[in-house]
Order: structure tokens, then sequence, then C-alpha cells
């Protein structure tokens, strides 16, 4: 509609020319909604309930004396109640764009007031209170003005004879000094914590270069061994043929001991024993015979030793005579003669031992003696040769 009018969210419309009066005023305030606005007959105007805020910069002499620059900034608006809208329109209705340099102006007033009675150390320590300070003391007149403050901070201050810096020069050298501890103390512990970590890059570094020696060396085995497989496979199997050899080497060796054994140890052995045996039955005879000639019988052992040995002599004789050089006289007769002649010597012996002994033999035996006899012939006559 036309004549309808709203208001913003943060404004206060303000209309003048109504018979309704609220608390004296001369005009109706309306916000939160809408209204009608007559034409010619009314007339409505818009304040603004916007935040607002003030830079104050003042300067101020302390208790001390010391000029100082205070930086302070303070956020207000226009109350929300009727009074305060009324008490804001009278005052900043036509001049709204002005309303921060008047209030920053009635606070800069206030400021100077409250740090006059304070010391430099007490401003600087107490920034709070002198805010809080400030506001309760421009109260009245925001009210009167219709303005309410939300904040007032103190920003800064700035100090043109250095009285704040010589202040603190004390703690800035503490400051300094627990500042240069502090970073030495900080320089030694990276310094140790940067030895550790080359300890530990060192220690690292040394089990890796182990660890690769270890590898590497295993390496190496795996190639010694890959390349000498064959040279020991060749070994092997040369070993395999020496001991292949050898035990048939052994195997020969036990057959030649067992055809020794069969062949020459035990013949051997038969022939030691034959031996042996012969030995002892000729050492009894031997024993029998010395008992015997103990007892007398020297004749009896004679006796029997020429029968024994007389064969041979009659071999050894003819084999004598077979080898020699004989001139026979008479022939064949006097062969005869000649070895009939040998065999009565030896009767002869015989029968002499017989004698000795007492041994008895008959007259015919006696009388049949070729030797005695020679058959009747004379003795053949032989002449050596030789």
């Amino acid at each position: 509609m036309l004549f309808w009018r709203v208001p913003a969210p943060n404004e206060a419309m303000l209309i003048s020319g109504s018979k309704r009066q609220v608390q004296d005023t001369q005009f109706r305030i309306v916000t939160g909604h809408g209204s009608f606005v007559l034409p010619i007959k009314q007339k409505a105007r818009m304040l603004s309930l916007a935040l607002r805020e003030a830079e104050i910069a003042e300067d101020c002499v302390t208790q001390q004396g010391i000029r100082l620059t205070v930086r302070a900034v303070t956020v207000f608006k226009v109350g929300d109640d009727a009074v305060s809208i009324a008490n804001a329109a009278r005052r900043f209705l036509a001049e709204q764009d002005k309303m921060e340099e008047l209030v920053g102006r009635i606070f800069a007033g206030h400021l100077r007031s409250i740090i006059g009675g304070l010391t430099v150390e007490q401003i600087i320590r107490e920034r709070d209170r002198v805010a809080q300070e400030v506001k309760a003391g421009s109260h009245s007149e925001m009210e009167k003005l219709g303005i309410v403050v939300d904040a007032l901070q103190i920003q800064e201050i700035e100090d043109a004879t250095g009285y704040i810096n010589n202040l603190a020069a004390p703690h800035a050298a503490a400051v300094a000094s627990q500042a240069r501890i502090a970073a030495a103390r900080a320089d030694q512990e990276a310094a140790e914590r940067e030895q550790q970590a080359a300890a530990l890059k060192a220690e690292y570094e040394r089990d890796t270069s182990i660890k690769r020696a270890g590898f590497e060396a295993e390496t190496e085995q795996v190639r010694a061994r890959a390349s000498q497989a064959g040279p020991l496979a060749q070994a092997k199997a040369s070993q395999d043929v020496i001991e292949e050899q050898t035990a048939l080497a052994e195997r020969q060796a036990m057959l030649a001991a067992q055809r020794l054994e069969a062949e020459v140890r035990r013949p051997a052995d038969a022939e030691a024993y034959r031996r042996r045996t012969l030995a002892q039955a000729q050492a009894d005879a031997n024993t029998a015979r010395a008992l015997s000639l103990r007892d007398g019988n020297q004749e009896l052992l004679a006796a029997n030793r020429v029968v024994e040995v007389l064969p041979e002599l009659v071999d050894s004789a003819a084999k004598g005579l077979a080898h020699s050089q004989l001139t026979v006289l008479n022939g064949t007769d006097g062969v005869n003669e000649m070895a009939a002649g040998l065999v009565g010597q030896g009767m002869t012996i015989l029968n002499s031992l017989q004698g000795h002994t007492g041994s008895t033999r008959a007259p015919a035996e006696q009388d049949q003696d070729p030797g005695s006899k020679m058959n009747g012939k004379a003795p053949a006559r032989v002449e050596g040769a030789g």
C-alpha cells in the first residue's frame, strides 16, 4: 500500500503529526511492525538502532605527571527502549552521522579524568579497570543521549618520554637473560638431540653395514658353493669310484687270503704237523734207544742200526759201481760174484753183531751164507780203471 510504512529490524520509525502522544513525546515510535502514515498530515522518519563504533586518541597526564597518549575504542548504539529512542531522536535524528564524533569526545573527557588519578604502572597493569571507570563515569551522560555502551577497550598506551620503556628495561633485561638462557638450554638440548640422532644414525649405518656384509658373505658362499658344485660332484664321483675300487681290492685280498689259506697255509700246517709228528716219533724212538742203552743193549741197537742202513749202503755201493769205470775180467760171472761178495760182507757184519748180542742162527742158515760160499766159485777180480 502506498501509505503503509514498515521500519527495518534495526530501525525505529518516528511518526510526527499524530494526536496520540506516548510518554510526553510529540511523535509516535514504531518498531518491529508497520503503520499507516497519512500524507500531508503525518511525517515519518527513521532512526538507526545499528551498532556504532567510535575511536578515541587522547593525550593524558598521569598522577606522576607523565604524558601519555591513550588510544581506545568504544562500541555503542541507541537503546531499544522508547525513552532511549526518544532521547536519541531529539539529539541525533537530523545528524545521525555525527553521533560517533560526539560520543568519542564525551569518552575522551572521561578518559582524561580517569587517567589523571592513576599512575603509569596502574594504567599498564589495570587497563580493564580504566575502561570500567570510564564507562561508569559516562553512564549518566550516555543515558541522557539515549546511548547504550556495549564495550570500551584501551588499545594502546604511548609514552613519548620513554618512561614505560625504562620501566620495562629491568624486566626486559631479565626476560632477555631468561630468553638467552632458554635459548642456550634449547640449543644444548638441540645439540644433545642432534648427537643422539647422529649416534642413532651411526648405529643404524653400522647395523646396516654389518647386515649388508653378512648378506654379501652369504651371497659369496652361495656363489662359491655353486662354482664348486661341479668339481665337488666330480670329486664325489671319483671318491665313489675309489671306494668301489678299494672295496673290490679288499674283496680280492680276502679271496687271495682265502686262497693262500687253502693252498699254502693249510698244507704247510699239515706238513708242519707231519714233521712234528715224525719228530715226536723220532724223539720217542731215541728216548727208547737211550733207555735201552742204559740197560746194556748197545749191541742190539747197533745191530738194528746196521740193519736199517744196510739197504742204503748196498744202494750207495751199487750207484758207485754204476758211475765207476770198472774192468770185469770174467764177464757176467764176475759181476755176480762181486755183488754176492758185497751182500756176504754185509751178512757177515750182521752175524758178527748177532753173535755179540747172543743171537743163535740155524746151521743150515749159516751154511747158506752167500758170503762164505760165494756159490763155490772163487771171488771175482775187479780192477779199477781209474
